[in-house]
């Protein structure tokens, strides 16, 4: 079997690690424990997040076992990193709740039974820490002028970073530290803009257990030019088909750039390299077979075959124009939304399928709204009960965004 260091490498996921020689060798003649951790600050995982889980999932396929840390007890603080202000604090009821969460979404990509992997929450030591038994213990190995070197306190450091946020670093590390004792956990893996806690957490097993400790970060989820990855203009594109849909989330994949098809059948799916290669290769009209593997073969990893089907075949329908709206994004309305007419724009905004009138209006203005395929050429158009006898409304922006509108009594 391969060894999974330069299947990762291969497929695109490796963007830092310590010790690369050191940890190629080790990845290919033992069986490695190693940690991602998930801080709980939302119900739900997101397209993020499932770049990381891959790299898991790789690495468990290859005989390593996962650790999935829970940060029910650094979410208390927040992780400045990417941010510029402060995040908001979190509840350790809200904590608790969104962790569930996590743990029955992360069951579908990792094998947890048998101790083949494993989940764990750092509230568990974290909270039960004593203050200065940690500054004497774990303080001490910290040089202050090295931490604010770090980028992510460098870029919060002309608006204001708060002492309850510099401990970050610390948690992170100890957490490292606490996962070595406690299951010979030798090996953290995050995103690239975790690099400085990765590194601290590693040199803080060295220091105070006189072990090796490995780092290894994963590239963002980012387009070609650098932009970041996984929202929509109704926010993020969630793993939870009660936040964004299987028809939602697959068509998020089909209109990825052409540019970005290749890189993301190689970190996002489980197809073979050569075949990546060859479907990234394809130019002009055949780059949309690639673009509807890409979308397929994601959708069925997050949502299941089913799913990925019945949005692929929906999508197909819909472009083609006869296409079943059963698992369109619906909108509801009532009769009293309506009356017996009511401006367009004020609909759909009251139905959330504009974020805006403005947006509407821009819509409009670059003939890029659509009804039953019917471009609106005017921003004060009225929509009637009449318009409904079909029993709902399509509601297209642009190319394909599309929306089922439905008037309820």
């Amino acid at each position: 079997m391969a060894n999974v260091f330069d299947v990762l490498q291969e497929r695109g996921f490796i963007a830092q690690t310590t010790h690369e020689e050191e940890l190629r060798e080790l990845l290919g003649k033992e069986k490695v424990t190693f940690y991602v951790g998930f801080d709980p600050t939302a119900d739900s995982l997101h397209v993020g997040h499932f770049l990381t889980i891959m790299a898991m999932a790789h690495m468990q396929r290859h005989g390593h076992r996962p650790i999935a840390l829970i940060g029910g007890g650094t979410a208390m603080v927040g992780d400045p990193t990417g941010k510029t202000e402060m995040r908001k604090m979190l509840s350790q009821e809200t904590i608790q709740a969104n962790g569930e969460c996590f743990k029955q979404q992360l069951g579908r990509f990792l094998d947890f039974s048998a101790d083949q992997a494993i989940m764990v929450n750092n509230a568990d030591w974290l909270l039960e820490l004593k203050y200065v038994d940690v500054l004497r213990e774990i303080g001490v190995h910290f040089s202050v002028n090295r931490m604010l070197t770090a980028e992510c306190f460098k870029a919060r450091w002309e608006r204001g970073l708060s002492f309850l946020e510099f401990n970050y670093m610390l948690m992170q590390s100890y957490d490292f530290l606490e996962l070595y004792r406690r299951f010979g956990c030798c090996l953290q893996l995050g995103g690239d803009d975790q690099w400085s806690n990765i590194i601290s957490g590693a040199d803080l097993i060295r220091r105070k257990e006189s072990a090796a400790a490995y780092g290894l970060t994963l590239r963002l989820l980012t387009t070609s030019t650098g932009k970041k990855m996984g929202k929509t203009e109704s926010g993020a594109v969630w793993l939870d088909a009660q936040k964004t849909s299987p028809f939602e989330f697959y068509q998020y994949w089909r209109n990825v750039d052409d540019a970005d098809v290749a890189h993301l059948l190689g970190l996002l799916t489980f197809i073979p390299m050569e075949e990546v290669r060859c479907l990234g290769a394809l130019e002009g009209e055949e780059i949309n077979e690639a673009k509807r593997v890409l979308a397929y073969e994601v959708t069925k990893l997050v949502h299941g075959e089913s799913a990925a089907k019945s949005a692929m075949k929906d999508a197909e329908a819909l472009f083609g124009g006869k296409g079943d709206a059963s698992n369109i994004p619906t909108a509801t309305i009532t009769t009293l939304d309506v009356g017996e007419g009511a401006p367009l724009l004020d609909i759909l905004d009251k139905a959330g399928i504009i974020a805006s009138k403005s947006e509407g209006r821009r819509l409009i203005d670059q003939g890029g709204l659509y009804l039953n395929d019917e471009r609106v050429s005017a921003v004060d158009a009225v929509l009637e009960p009449g318009d409904f006898a079909a029993g709902a409304i399509i509601v297209r922006k642009g190319k394909k965004s599309y929306h089922q509108l439905v008037l309820a009594e």
